[in-house]
């Protein structure tokens, strides 16, 4: 098992940016396909990024739009999430989950491991 924890939420402006990071723990970190997804009250939890144990990295550009970007250094066992132009519909909780299927997959039910997450909060 892996042991997943994120940090690097918090308060931000409109048009700020944040790096959130993801520290795992437990079994070899290079096993895992690893993934953010986020929830904001009230809605469904959505697929932001997700990125290969030899860092080929997707997110979703329908919502993201290029400001956020995905990467992971291995040496260090974390997952990181770089958001830019940060917006007030960007507002939620960010979790970090991991696979060992070597799977990409936009929808959470592919990802057997989860943080507890961290907030992000943007105001306008």
């Amino acid at each position: 098992q892996v042991q997943l924890v994120e940090s690097g939420g918090g308060l931000v402006q409109a048009g700020g940016s944040l790096k959130l990071s993801c520290l795992a723990s437990g079994r070899t970190f290079t096993k895992y396909v690893m993934a953010w997804f986020r929830q904001a009250p009230g809605k469904e939890r959505e697929f932001v990024g997700a990125i290969t144990d030899h860092g080929s990295a997707v997110t979703n550009e329908d919502s993201m739009k290029g400001r956020f970007a995905v990467s992971r250094d291995n040496a260090k066992n974390t997952l990181y999430l770089q958001m830019n132009s940060l917006e007030p519909g960007d507002t939620a909780v960010y979790y970090c989950a991991a696979n060992d299927r070597n799977q990409v997959d936009p929808v959470p039910t592919a990802y057997d491991y989860w943080g507890q997450g961290t907030r992000v909060t943007v105001s306008s």
